[in-house]
C-alpha cells in the first residue's frame, strides 16, 4: 500500500471511522465497516504498518489549556538553498509553540501556525525564537480571531 490507489472501500471506511473516533473498539469498528473483529484488526494493523494511520491522539481544548491565542506567521528566508532550508526545518521543530510549519509556493517561504497563551507570549516567541531561526529575513503575523473549523 504505497498510494491511496491501493485502498479499497473498506480501508477508506476504516480510516474515516477512526478519524471520527480513534477510540472505537475493533468490534465496533468491524460493525461499522461490515467485518468481524479479526479481519478488521488485520486491516488496521496493515494500514498502520504502511503509514496510512500514523497514530492516535486526544483532541485537546487548547483554550482551556491556556493556549487559545493562534497566530499565523509568514516567514521569508534570506537564503533558500537546500542547506538553509534544512537548517530552518531542523530549528523550527525545536520550538514547541510552533504547532505547524508548511513550506509555501508564494512570495514568502513558510507559513507557521503558532499557539500561545496570549498576545504578550506570542510577542516573546516571535522576538526571541521565530526571528532567531536560521536565515529568517522577514515575518508577517496574522492573528486568528475565531476558529470556524478545525478538523
Amino acid at each position: 500500500m504505497e498510494t491511496t490507489d491501493h485502498l479499497d472501500r473498506i480501508d477508506r471506511n476504516i480510516i474515516s471511522a477512526l478519524s471520527a473516533d480513534g477510540r472505537l473498539s475493533m468490534a465496533a469498528l468491524g460493525a461499522k465497516v461490515g467485518l468481524s473483529k479479526t479481519p478488521v484488526q488485520a486491516r488496521v494493523r496493515k494500514l498502520e504498518d504502511n503509514g496510512y494511520i500514523r497514530g492516535y491522539q486526544a483532541i485537546v481544548d487548547r483554550e482551556k489549556m491556556g493556549e487559545g491565542h493562534v497566530a499565523f506567521v509568514q516567514v521569508k528566508l534570506s537564503d533558500t538553498r537546500s542547506d538553509a532550508l534544512d537548517a530552518f526545518n531542523r530549528a523550527v521543530r525545536l520550538v514547541p509553540e510552533i504547532e505547524q510549519c508548511h513550506m509555501i509556493a508564494a512570495n514568502f517561504d513558510y507559513l507557521l501556525k503558532v499557539r500561545t497563551r496570549d498576545i504578550g507570549a506570542y510577542r516573546r516567541v516571535l522576538g526571541e525564537r521565530i526571528s532567531a531561526l536560521p536565515h529568517v529575513a522577514q515575518t508577517s503575523t496574522y492573528v486568528a480571531m475565531e476558529t470556524v473549523k478545525d478538523r
